[in-house]
Parts: C-alpha cells; structure tokens; sequence
C-alpha cells in the first residue's frame, strides 16, 4: 500500500442533518467554524447538512411527491405566445 496518502488530522465531528433534526457522531477531516455540545458533554465541531441516511428516500423507502403537473403548467404559462 502506499504511504502517506490519507490525512491525519481525523478528529470526531457531529453531523446534523438540517431537514429532519438528527446528528450522529463520527470521525472526518471537515472543517467547521460551528461546535456543539454533545450527548457525552463534550464540545464537537458541527458539520450540518441538508440530507443524510436518517432522510434520503432512498434509506427511509418513503417517496417524494414531485408535482409535475404543476411545473408543466407553470412553464406553459411562462413562455406562452401572447
């Protein structure tokens, strides 16, 4: 294996996902200005994010409604010829 080609400045980091509230902690070399408290009383730098697994359809089986209906229509409305 070749050496030296990972980074060494893993620390723990809390990620939360922004659309439905969970975090998790977890290792990462991600920078953050932000910390937070966690579970355990220490302070953590905070990683937020705008999907995880705990929200992404394809991990929770739960489909989103996409209105396509209405994105047509609102298109047809928009460059119709007047």
């Amino acid at each position: 294996m070749r050496k030296d080609i990972h980074p060494k400045n893993y620390r723990f980091v809390v990620f939360k996902d922004m659309s439905n509230g969970t975090s998790f902690l977890s290792r990462s070399t991600a920078a953050s200005k932000e910390t937070i408290k966690w579970e355990d009383g220490n302070e953590y730098p905070l990683i937020k994010l705008e999907i995880s697994s705990t929200s992404h359809p394809f991990y929770t089986g739960q489909k989103m409604l996409v209105d396509t209906a209405g994105r047509i229509d609102k298109f047809n409305k928009k460059y119709a010829k007047k």
